[in-house]
């Protein structure tokens, strides 16, 4: 598995730099590590935002907190690594599109309805994300006991895909390029990394989505009564 050096040195090897930077935390010193430094971990966070990788999703029982707005039953402090949000759901459902049964007496109609688990449906529960006054990232949402679907920042690059590996290191070299070659040649060399690193993303998205295979079983409200 690659380290944070071998992607680094990869992403300057696309760069037809010589590519023997070995340290980067600290910095050992040359131009180049402190560049690697410096837009490793930008380029690192942003790559984790753009899909949701099967590698990097967790799942976890969030944190209650007061809530201060009646808009939303509930409040939760949001994990520390966050990328992305996926979806917030019941403790007990298995995944996003599980049935998910809570006995009830109260029939199921157009009336009624509101994002909430009925019997024998299950209902992906809205959220929001927001940030409160004191700095703390939260997200408000009905769903009691929730639980959180997400992807995370994983900063351990042995846990990273191989093709992730490679889109990390065109998009770093993309970032790098500036910096190093400097002027229109590395205007056009960022261009040039930035195309190989969209093609690899693509290859790595495809990859990551085979990996997992979940069926939607939702039933919509004028279903319901059949």
């Amino acid at each position: 598995m690659a380290s944070e050096i071998d992607i680094c040195n990869l992403a300057l090897g696309h760069l037809g730099d010589t590519a023997t930077v070995s340290s980067i935390k600290p910095p050992e010193g040359s131009a180049q590590s402190q560049h690697c430094a410096r837009f490793y971990p930008i380029a690192r966070d942003t790559l984790f935002e753009m899909h949701a990788w099967g590698f990097a999703t967790k799942r976890v029982s969030l944190a209650a907190l007061t809530s201060a707005w009646p808009e939303w039953d509930y409040c939760y402090a949001l994990p520390s690594d966050v990328a992305n949000l996926l979806a917030v759901i019941p403790p007990d459902a298995n995944d996003d599109y599980s049935s998910h049964f809570v006995p009830t007496d109260t029939p199921f109609t157009s009336a009624n309805f509101a994002p909430v688990v009925a019997a024998g449906r299950y209902v992906p529960q809205d959220f929001s994300s927001e940030i409160l006054e004191d700095g703390t990232e939260v997200i408000y949402t009905d769903q009691q006991d929730a639980v959180l679907r997400y992807t995370a920042i994983i900063t351990d690059p042995t846990k990273f895909s191989p093709l992730f590996t490679m889109t990390l290191s065109w998009h770093l070299a993309s970032m790098l390029a500036g910096p190093i070659i400097k002027g229109d040649a590395g205007a056009a060399e960022a261009k040039r990394c930035t195309a190989m690193m969209q093609g690899y993303l693509a290859r790595a998205t495809s990859s990551d989505a085979n990996q997992r295979k979940a069926n939607p079983q939702q039933i919509v409200g004028w279903m319901a009564g059949r």
